[in-house]
């Protein structure tokens, strides 16, 4: 009887193999150039202190001033640019300035908005002169989408402007002056991208020192102080600090902050649909005082019914007291910063950039002993290069197709700002323009794949150097982004080190290389769960972020380093699937390019076509 044999175990590649290339105790112990950094940021977190309270207790009226946002919305529910309703709002402010004394004085233009084409705006403000020409702007946009009455988004805060000049007017009986002048604007395009917020800070009249944005601050929902602005800045911390303690001191409620992780999305990808952003976006410090969320509220709830004069009331005096607050003090809370809240304390923003920068180490050193691991082996990497190359080619003519559509009308037009999420133009897809660019982009994947084909077997060595070219391709684009923004390396960071990992589990089980592949996608994919979630969008997140880069708000640069990344991505997952081959050799290559190649095929299609619609007639013919 034969004796039972054990089947042999599998033995594991040795380190430094094809297998095995990437070494892991290099990798390792390039995490230790971290501690210095997390020391640093460790320290870097401090507690910012608040600007005094004025002496002067608070006098803003809440019964009046909801009284007056309920006659606002009343006399004036469709507040949409460029309407009768626009003009009467309008005249409405104008009039409710006329008994103190200030004059108002008018800024027109016009500006493309999405769904709506070209239309007027007006921005109207009134000035309360202090001993400083340094102005503090306290501003609330008048307009709305047209849909509901906007009681509280946001005739709220346009009464509460009117009640806050009251206190500054020259009838109301003022012995002194305050320090800096105050400028009261109420902006037109605020429910549209910040129209009115963009065009103000770039023409405005005055040096102005400091803002206060106040939207929709008569809801029920809990007071929130918003700070994001549209480039990875913040207003300084004393003032966010002095914000939100006059907001605790007069609702007994806690302002409300983004989540850490929002707040480190908000510095990687800029974007904010309050008005505090163009400020914040030009070195000026600015906040906006909300009792809404991240999306515009709803038009069938924003109804004066559901206002609340405690909260309003309370709002009211949190404004008032900060203005107070920053024209004795100003000067120890101007400019802008970077930074995160956690809890009561902030986390300095070069210190986070400093840990990102540093997390990016480990990744090019291991890529670099993996480059240095094909030159000892004698893997040349041009071929992989060369079709790293093929597939950038690809994926610019994939961009540049859609900035041709955009000039050819297919995508929606208008000023560089974001949509609002509750009008049309937020989730009405343009099917038929998708369906072209993507029958655009298959023709030219049909024939960049002319060189990309396998044709023969790719050996161990070629889909190393392919894994390879694109690690290398990477690391650039992460350097790239670390130039352009190096919060944004939040968003690559997953990849780089998840898809270092490629080459390692390219012989394991199939699983193993679609987890690895899909982790490396959790950064982008915090973009869109961000625009999905708190912003309302769900499935019209992929179509707004497309619609941000038809405007410009997403810049060139920025789309340009984002279609490198999707090159490298789709050359290490052709890698891990088995669909991976090096660019041909010259005695490799078909005799004709992709482009005759395509046309031949497609003449030899249509003769075939013709061939066989003459038979048929010839045959019906007999």
């Amino acid at each position: 009887m034969a004796a039972h044999r054990t089947p042999a175990r599998r033995r594991r590649a040795r380190r430094g193999s094809l297998e095995r290339p990437v070494n892991t105790r290099l990798y390792r112990s390039a995490f230790l150039f971290l501690s210095l950094p997390l020391l640093i940021l460790a320290f870097s977190i401090v507690r910012p202190g608040a600007l005094p309270a004025p002496l002067l207790p608070p006098n803003f009226d809440g019964a009046t001033t909801k009284q007056l946002a309920i006659n606002f919305a009343s006399a004036a529910p469709d507040r949409s640019p460029n309407g009768l309703g626009a003009l009467r709002a309008g005249q409405w402010f104008r009039d409710q300035m006329a008994p103190y004394a200030l004059p108002v004085s008018t800024d027109t233009w016009q500006a493309k908005i999405p769904s709506l084409g070209t239309v007027k705006l007006r921005n109207l403000w009134a000035v309360a002169a202090g001993q400083s020409s340094d102005a503090i702007v306290v501003m609330a946009h008048r307009d709305d989408t047209g849909a509901g009455p906007g009681a509280n988004d946001n005739a709220t805060g346009t009464a509460a402007l009117v009640e806050l000049a009251r206190n500054y007017a020259q009838s109301s009986g003022r012995l002194v002056r305050s320090a800096h002048t105050i400028v009261f604007l109420s902006t037109d395009g605020g429910a549209f991208g910040g129209l009115g917020a963009v065009r103000f800070v770039t023409h405005a009249p005055f040096h102005v020192v400091a803002t206060i944005n106040l939207d929709a601050i008569g809801g029920t929902g809990p007071p929130r102080v918003v700070i994001t602005g549209d480039t990875p800045r913040s207003p300084a911390a004393t003032f966010v600090e002095t914000a939100a303690k006059r907001v605790l001191e007069q609702t007994g409620v806690p302002a409300r902050r983004a989540t850490i992780v929002d707040q480190l999305v908000d510095l990687g990808f800029p974007f904010t649909l309050y008005e505090q952003g163009p400020f914040v976006a030009h070195g000026i410090p600015a906040v906006t005082l909300t009792t809404a969320g991240e999306r515009p509220l709803a038009a069938f709830t924003d109804r004066p019914e559901r206002l609340s004069d405690t909260r309003l009331t309370a709002m009211g005096r949190a404004a008032q007291q900060l203005i107070g607050s920053l024209d004795q003090g100003l000067e120890l809370a101007q400019g802008t910063t970077s930074f995160v809240w956690a809890g009561d304390r902030i986390v300095r923003g070069w210190a986070i950039e400093l840990v990102l920068f540093t997390l990016l180490v480990p990744f090019l050193v291991g890529v670099v002993d993996l480059f240095a691991h094909c030159r000892r082996r004698g893997i040349s990497l041009l071929p992989a290069a060369r079709s790293l190359r093929t597939r950038l080619g690809f994926w610019l003519f994939v961009g540049f197709a859609f900035y041709a559509f955009k000039l050819f009308g297919a995508w929606p037009t208008g000023a560089a700002r974001p949509p609002n999420p509750t009008t049309t133009a937020a989730g009405d897809w343009p099917v038929l323009a998708l369906i072209a660019l993507v029958i655009v982009a298959v023709v030219g994947w049909v024939v960049a794949r002319h060189r990309l084909v396998p044709r023969r077997p790719v050996g161990a060595d070629e889909r190393l150097a392919g894994e390879t070219a694109a690690l290398l391709a990477l690391a650039v684009v992460a350097l790239l982004v670390l130039a352009t923004n190096p919060f944004a390396l939040l968003f690559i960071l997953p990849a780089l080190h998840a898809w270092l990992w490629l080459p390692q589990v390219r012989s394991g089980k199939p699983a193993a290389r679609a987890f690895v592949l899909l982790l490396g996608l959790t950064g982008p994919a915090l973009i869109l769960l961000s625009l999905g979630g708190r912003y309302g969008l769900g499935l019209d997140a992929p179509w707004y972020l497309l619609e941000l880069v038809a405007l410009g708000y997403v810049q060139v640069p920025t789309v340009a380093i984002t279609l490198g990344a999707a090159a490298c991505a789709a050359q290490l997952a052709v890698v891990a699937t088995g669909r991976y081959a090096p660019y041909p050799e010259p005695g490799e290559r078909p005799v004709r390019g992709p482009l005759r190649e395509l046309i031949r095929r497609l003449i030899l299609a249509n003769r075939a076509r013709r061939r066989v619609t003459e038979d048929r007639r010839r045959a019906f013919g007999g």
